[in-house]
């Protein structure tokens, strides 16, 4: 149920074209491999709890705090805003 000049099914590609995004990044992130046993980032010892729970893991925990809070961060915009937060 489309309106305006948007073609009917508009708004639900759109819904698919979003998960279909949240997917590809998702299994962008998932670690491939064996896991390192000193962080990639800040060279501390990565615990063998983390290693064995997440395969191919490449950072210790705080620096994937640190790039996850920076990924939030700049997460781009929200295709799923209200209709008014579009029109203003």
């Amino acid at each position: 149920m489309a309106g305006g000049w948007a073609r009917d099914g508009a708004v639900q590609d759109q819904i698919d074209a979003s998960v279909k995004d949240a997917i590809k990044q998702a299994r962008s992130q998932i670690g491939v491999g064996d896991s390192l046993k000193t962080c990639e980032e800040c060279g501390e010892p990565i615990p063998d709890a983390r290693r064995k729970a997440l395969v191919g893991v490449r950072k210790c925990i705080s620096c994937q705090e640190s790039l996850d809070a920076d990924r939030k961060a700049n997460s781009g915009f929200n295709r799923r805003g209200s209709k008014d937060s579009q029109l203003r």
